[in-house]
């Protein structure tokens, strides 16, 4: 799973209806283009495949000022949302997703239910203990990792991350559960994105 698509709808369903350079700047905002592939170049080429496949709908808006293209902005389709929930609900119960898939997945996560969210958060603990139990069962030899000279640290870093991961998502579910942020149905949530036109501090070189 890639976390462009993910981040691309999100960031296009806060708005209703975007422009790739806000799309961009969201993303940019939110230092995406630093831990995930959210670059320029894959952000308008996720615009334009997503409508093509029915998940956005394209409008043309106006023209460009400097004479080139109409600007075009998108919004989603229903076929687009339900697509966008499938991918946020993966990106949090998946152990073995990459950082920037999780990434996006905890940044777009107030757009379930509160008992939603929690419930895919424990399925991911669930499967972290799952792994880890298969992993050390069949890996580890009956003297320890170290039998296996310095490549049982793979072992040992592998096993660490999956606990490190464990704690933490315990720590979030304690959060959202003591009642931290607002989720889906509960009232206005967050706002993380800029407003069209707002300049963006953490904007990536032009």
């Amino acid at each position: 799973m890639s976390a462009i698509r993910l981040l691309v709808l999100g960031a296009v369903r806060q708005h209703g209806r975007a422009h790739g350079y806000q799309v961009r700047n969201d993303l940019e905002f939110w230092g995406a283009h630093e831990w995930s592939n959210a670059k320029p170049g894959s952000i308008y080429h996720a615009l334009k495949q997503m409508a093509k496949e029915g998940l956005l709908r394209a409008h043309e808006v106006a023209p460009s000022t400097a004479g080139g293209p109409p600007r075009v902005e998108y919004e989603m389709t229903e076929q687009g949302t339900e697509e966008y929930l499938a991918l946020l609900r993966q990106a949090l119960t998946s152990y073995d997703q990459k950082m920037d898939v999780l990434s996006a997945g905890i940044g777009f996560i107030v757009d379930l239910p509160r008992a939603e969210a929690v419930a895919l958060l424990r399925e991911r603990i669930a499967r972290l203990d799952q792994w880890r139990s298969a992993v050390t069962e069949y890996y580890t030899p009956e003297n320890g990792p170290g039998q296996l000279g310095h490549i049982g640290e793979i072992m040992n870093m592998w096993v660490h991350s999956a606990d490190s991961e464990a704690a933490w998502t315990n720590g979030l579910i304690e959060r959202i559960e003591g009642g931290a942020y607002t989720f889906a149905g509960e009232g206005e949530p967050f706002v993380g994105i800029l407003a069209d036109g707002e300049p963006n501090p953490y904007a990536a070189p032009r």
